[in-house]
């Protein structure tokens, strides 16, 4: 399999300086792994610059580089440059190229926000199962393609991989791909040159702001998603002024939107809801009319999510009645309020979440407040080398539980203890309210004897991770191994 360079940057404004003829066999951005018929993309990171490593990809095989600047190589006789202004644009749209622009194959769904990206596309992924479409999922949990899942590394894969996905779900025979579109992905092109069907977007609080710098340049990273460069139609939470200057922007550019929220504006709004500790009874209001039915998730904030796969299910073409009726056996999301289960649980119910940004702990709180009758403890912390700023109002946001146990997460290359002392001040007048234990393990133990029978323990902040980030080092650590040997221990 192979392309020449004119084939594959067709289209792409360059200049090709040497054999445009040249055959390229793959696209790599890793110097390290080129192999011989690459093209190697100088990638200018965060921390490095990969015009530096073009030498080492040449030496290593690759015969086409694209750069954004002239190089200085020791022997570049055979070797075809292509000159361009956005390395990351090129390598997305000859990505796409290389793929057969697998993308346009299927309906391509893509859900962005700071909280509900992966319950939305498995819910939407679900929706079109039903519909007896093959389907592909990609996100933070793993990627899917015709039932069969793997490990995911990142929310939105690099360019390159996420293009090869699309050609695996395409020869699949996959009719509907669902991903999780982060912020990162979107300010660093990796969704470029992909054709998405439909565009939802679920909500916006702060997170990622190490990387952004501002929630301005936040929302607007999240926003191109709903701009002209990724044309489709759209499906818009409209509960906050961001999702209300989305559908601006969207109504302006004449396209198709379906709002939902809690708003009564909203195309789509729950008009009754009924929260149970195992689910959830809902009549909504789709477009007047009025819709009723029951599903197995909790929580308000699920509600967002469902409403949000609804209108996503309506835009992909399905009707409403179709579309609650599959939602009526909607999938469990692992580390989204999953109930950790053991032999014994002494009455006390332990739950496993992944919110990790205050609104989402502060929802995920309430949710598992409104399962019990008893008090509700949450066990919390903030990762490392992350934004800092969110520290205290995470810390702030845990003193809507009963009581709160401050622990580490994820701490990365920083002191526990240093990341610790960032959330406490948020804590100010929670005294009594909340205890500190570094050690994640011991603060789950620690939670779980706190609690008396008919209280429920919350551990936030990593959900389906099996991992701790410690240094540089990856440790194996599950909140739901670790909490059902604290049940087991004390109530077997």
């Amino acid at each position: 399999m192979g392309m020449t360079c004119k084939e594959l940057f067709e289209g792409l404004e360059c200049t090709i300086l040497g054999n445009e003829d040249e055959m390229v066999t793959g696209i790599a951005n890793s110097s390290n792994k080129v192999n011989p018929g690459d093209a190697f993309c100088c990638i200018v990171g965060l921390k490095t610059d990969g015009h530096t490593f073009a030498q080492d990809a040449i030496d290593r095989g690759a015969h086409v580089v694209v750069c954004e600047r002239p190089l200085v190589l020791a022997d570049a006789s055979d070797v075809t440059l292509v000159v361009v202004s956005d390395s990351r644009k090129a390598m997305a749209h000859i990505a796409a190229r290389f793929h057969g622009d697998a993308s346009k194959s299927f309906s391509l769904v893509g859900v962005t926000g700071t909280n509900g990206k992966t319950t939305t596309t498995y819910l939407v992924d679900h929706i079109a199962q039903v519909m007896g479409q093959r389907t592909g999922l990609i996100g933070t949990v793993s990627t899917v393609i015709d039932g069969k899942a793997h490990s995911s590394e990142r929310t939105t894969p690099e360019s390159t991989e996420l293009q090869e996905l699309f050609a695996e779900m395409r020869d699949a025979g996959c009719g509907v791909v669902t991903m999780e579109v982060s912020s990162h992905a979107l300010d660093l092109e990796r969704t470029w040159a992909s054709k998405f069907a439909v565009t939802a977007f679920t909500n916006l609080t702060q997170d990622h702001l190490d990387y952004h710098r501002t929630f301005e340049a936040y929302f607007e990273a999240k926003a191109r998603l709903f701009s002209k460069d990724y044309p489709a139609k759209r499906v818009i939470n409209i509960d906050s002024a961001y999702g209300k200057e989305l559908l601006a922007r969207c109504s302006s550019n004449g396209d198709s939107v379906i709002t939902t929220g809690f708003a009564p504006e909203a195309q789509i709004h729950p008009r009754k809801v009924e929260y149970g500790s195992a689910s959830t009874t809902v009549t909504l209001d789709v477009k007047g009319q009025d819709i009723a039915f029951t599903y197995p998730l909790v929580g308000r904030f699920n509600v967002e999510n469902i409403m949000t796969a609804f209108g996503i299910g309506l835009q992909l073409g399905y009707s409403a009645p179709a579309v609650a009726s599959a939602l009526k056996d909607a999938p469990a999301v692992p580390g989204r309020i999953q109930r950790v289960h053991a032999q014994n649980d002494g009455d006390v119910r332990v739950y496993v979440d992944y919110a990790h940004t205050p609104d989402a702990l502060e929802k995920a709180i309430s949710s598992v407040s409104a399962l019990t009758d008893g008090k509700t403890i949450v066990v919390f912390g903030c990762g490392g080398d992350r934004d800092s700023s969110k520290r205290p109002i995470m810390g702030k946001a845990a003193l809507s539980a009963d009581h709160a146990v401050v622990t580490s997460d994820n701490p990365r290359t920083e002191d526990p203890a240093a990341i610790i002392e960032d959330i406490l001040p948020g804590m100010v007048g929670g005294e009594g309210r909340f205890e500190v234990e570094a050690d994640r393990a011991h603060a789950i133990e620690l939670a779980i004897k706190l609690a008396n029978p008919g209280d429920a323990v919350l551990i936030a902040g990593k959900g389906h991770e099996d991992y701790q980030i410690v240094g540089t080092e990856k440790l194996h650590f599950d909140d739901v191994e670790v909490a059902q040997g604290v049940l087991n221990k004390l109530f077997s």
